[in-house]
């Protein structure tokens, strides 16, 4: 085989070419090599590209059994080995916005798995969008959505599995075993924890997020007892219909929620103070209070609150537990800051209550504005319970 320079030899002598011409054909060989071999590359990483393409189309249907994950992977049939095929044995609560299942995985992971009711799902790409978007929304005291599900009929949401329960369940076991369950600390804390949840979603996000549905059974604890305010941002997830104007739960809604049917962040301030007064008081939202003139009559926990403190009986505020608590300690200033919070929140102009930043505020024990506060005649300015 002769080598590229004799080759190139003999056409110079055969067609009598000098030097020059040797080296110019030389070059516009190279270049048209180089052209040729680039083509090649590009048509060869098209069909590649075709392939693979075609390859992810035939698994299509396979990916969509995984959940979309922000951290693990978890597919759809683990999910529902898992939850027994969505089984009533790992129901652990039914809300408005879908049953609730505790999920167990073999790795020993366990989640909370949220299946939105079927006649209210909203459109695939809006699920996903607002799923993506609530996905986003980290804070200590919030429930953190990990991922999510969907397909056709099908939206599940994931979320960290909370083992003690919710506020709900603690304030009726407290009840039961004269409150010793949670003493004024713990309480101070859930209270706090609650707050800069709400505060959180009112004002320190790109774009706010309005509750609708503060109550004692969306406070959830995890392993830690520290306080997770949860079911926030679904409203955008599921669909309602048109004639449903339900807002909010019975003995939480606020004045203005009720007529008007709508969600506000004000109406959060008022629902937020309800579940505040329960747990300062161990008293329900709506009680039935036996009247010696009319019998027994409904009360709300507002109206309640302010009879105790209009007759000048404090000491019926508290909890059974709380009545250990020292007049001259700084717990039971603490205490009282704590009613009234509960009272500004509560007010029936929602143009009166306080920001949940303002909430924060006070409940840390911050000086404040003293337009903010009661005057010194509320009755809450009492230093002794007697």
């Amino acid at each position: 085989m002769h080598s590229w320079s004799e080759t190139m030899m003999k056409i110079a002598r055969h067609f009598r070419l000098g030097w020059k011409s040797i080296i110019a054909i030389s070059v516009s060989a190279a270049v048209v090599g180089i052209f040729l071999l680039m083509l090649a590359i590009f048509f060869f990483l098209r069909y590649k590209k075709k392939v693979v393409r075609s390859e992810g189309d035939v698994g299509e249907g396979q990916e969509q059994h995984n959940l979309v994950m922000f951290y693990s992977p978890i597919t759809y049939p683990n999910v529902l080995e898992a939850t027994g095929q969505f089984n009533e044995e790992h129901v652990s609560s039914r809300t408005r916005y879908g049953i609730v299942f505790k999920a167990c995985f073999e790795d020993g992971t366990v989640l909370s798995i949220r299946r939105l009711p079927d006649g209210q799902i909203s459109e695939e790409t809006v699920f996903r969008e607002e799923a993506e978007a609530l996905g986003r929304v980290k804070h200590p005291n919030l429930t953190v959505l990990r991922g999510y599900y969907v397909d056709k009929d099908v939206r599940l949401l994931a979320y960290d599995y909370m083992p003690n329960g919710n506020l709900a369940t603690l304030l009726q076991e407290a009840s039961h075993q004269d409150g010793h369950i949670l003493n004024w600390p713990m309480r101070h804390l859930i209270a706090l924890g609650l707050a800069k949840g709400l505060a959180h979603l009112h004002s320190y996000l790109d774009t706010p997020i309005v509750h609708g549905d503060v109550k004692p059974s969306n406070v959830q604890f995890d392993a830690d007892f520290e306080a997770h305010l949860s079911d926030f941002g679904l409203d955008k997830l599921s669909v309602r219909s048109m004639d449903d104007k339900t807002v909010g739960s019975f003995g939480y809604v606020s004045p203005e929620g009720k007529l008007r049917g709508e969600t506000t962040k004000e109406g959060d301030v008022y629902s937020f103070g309800i579940v505040l007064l329960e747990l300062l008081t161990g008293r329900r939202a709506v009680m039935f209070i036996k009247d010696e003139e009319q019998g027994e009559d409904e009360m709300d926990i507002v109206k309640w609150v302010k009879r105790q403190l209009q007759t000048g009986q404090i000491s019926e505020l508290f909890d059974p537990s709380l009545l250990e608590v020292d007049p001259q300690s700084s717990e039971w200033e603490e205490f009282l800051l704590a009613v009234k919070v509960a009272l500004l929140c509560t007010v029936m102009d929602p143009l009166d209550r306080p920001s949940m930043t303002e909430v924060v505020l006070l409940l840390e024990g911050c000086r404040v504005a003293p337009d903010l506060l009661p005057s010194s005649s509320d009755p809450t300015s009492q230093t002794s319970p007697v």
